[in-house]
């Protein structure tokens, strides 16, 4: 299960039915007469195909829409992507927390909760504690166990996306290798009654907070990057519409990128940033200094009750940070740099903007908006319901599932 979207339509009697629903999702054909011109297909055959669409449950008539033929005549009938006809489910792991959600297919938040999950306690406990949630989520929703068609996860380190386990992750012990997909899946049917197969998409988190964020808030924007500094720092790239990964998996760990410091970083190395300017880096400097503070989050209450000295050190972050993004926007040239997490806040970001600009090349910089989180301790949530349904409803797995309802 990688998550990857083939958007490629083939025309002549080739496009199939799923092809046909990638049009309409897409907006890039809303009516049959689009979906004739667009796939080249017969008004018959595009009937036939829609038809399976229609007894999936996936498609549904909207109101009219512009008239097709010149020559005037009734309005057409719009088609749209059905979205109550099933639900996804949603997590995001931090180091010390977690928050899950019920969400629409279209990503609408029906139920949510958030609460203490420690990552260290390991992969068991963790993810039979988010199985227990999603069932209660479910209750709130008013929503039953056999409408989830996926669950999405988003977790604290790097992801062989074919596999779903994550690869030697600095800040998750005991994580290496496990069958995460398939302890939720049963985690999530012993609580909530549900089958067993239900699919599971897991992804580094700063991947799918950039998913969700590009996906909502920037849809036109071609390269777009994100960068998440909490109790560690990694980066999520948008590329083309689809995250970029790398070979796998461990495309933007950047908190691993040597500052020429002497810190012990959680990896075992020497100098890394995320040892430096991290959340729980300038937590570490602020305990030293005689003020309570055990992790990112912790930094963040400060940051927001105007805390003068960790308002400082974040500047300082942030321009360590900014120093590091210089050769990242110079690399990539993306169109949004956004800073999120803990620390994502004016000092911070003032730090990464001083030294960002400082030495990255104009040309790099010349269309460069960097913005914070619009979605805050959301986008994940959203970015790994994105990925579930772009997963589920891409051209060849739809045609899969469609033949496995037998429609």
């Amino acid at each position: 299960m990688t998550g990857k979207v083939d958007r490629t339509v083939r025309a002549g009697n080739q496009a199939s039915a799923g092809e046909l629903l990638e049009l309409v999702r897409s907006g890039r054909a809303r009516t049959r007469g689009a979906l004739q011109q667009a796939t080249g297909l017969s008004r018959a055959t595009v009937g036939q195909r829609l038809d399976r669409l229609f007894r999936a449950g996936w498609l549904r008539e909207g109101a009219g829409g512009p008239v097709d033929s010149p020559l005037g005549g009734r309005p057409s009938i719009t088609l749209e992507f059905d979205d109550a006809h099933a639900i996804v489910l949603a997590a995001d792991l931090d180091t010390r927390h977690g928050r899950a959600a019920v969400l629409t297919l279209t990503g609408e938040i029906l139920a949510e909760r958030s609460g203490v999950l420690v990552i260290d306690e390991g992969p068991e406990a963790v993810l039979g504690e988010l199985g227990r949630w999603f069932a209660e989520l479910l209750v709130k929703a008013g929503k039953p166990a056999g409408a989830v068609c996926g669950i999405g996860l988003a977790v604290p380190g790097p992801v062989d996306s074919d596999t779903g386990r994550v690869v030697q992750p600095p800040i998750m012990p005991g994580w290496d290798g496990y069958d995460i997909r398939g302890r939720l899946s049963h985690a999530f049917a012993m609580h909530a009654g549900a089958r067993t197969d239900v699919p599971v998409l897991v992804d580094n988190d700063a991947n799918l907070m950039a998913y969700g964020e590009q996906r909502t808030g920037y849809p036109d924007c071609s390269a777009f990057a994100l960068v998440k500094v909490s109790t560690g720092i990694g980066a999520g790239m948008v590329v083309g519409g689809t995250i970029y990964r790398g070979i796998d998996g461990g495309a933007g760990d950047i908190g691993h990128i040597r500052v020429g410091a002497d810190a012990l970083c959680r990896c075992g190395s020497y100098g890394c940033l995320a040892a430096v300017a991290s959340g729980g880096a300038v937590a570490r400097r602020l305990v030293e200094s005689g003020v309570a503070a055990a992790s990112g989050s912790d930094v963040r209450e400060l940051l927001t009750s105007g805390h003068p000295e960790a308002m400082a050190l974040a500047r300082e972050a942030g321009r360590q940070v900014g120093d590091v993004l210089a050769t990242v926007v110079t690399l990539l040239n993306p169109g949004v740099l956004m800073i999120a997490g803990d620390l994502a806040g004016t000092p911070f970001l003032t730090g990464v903007r001083e030294l960002l600009y400082q030495r990255a090349l104009p040309r790099s910089t010349a269309h460069l908006d960097v913005v914070t989180s619009r979605l805050g301790e959301r986008a994940g949530l959203v970015g790994a319901g994105a990925l579930v349904v772009e997963y589920l409803y891409a051209p060849e797995r739809a045609e899969e599932r469609l033949a496995a309802l037998g429609v």
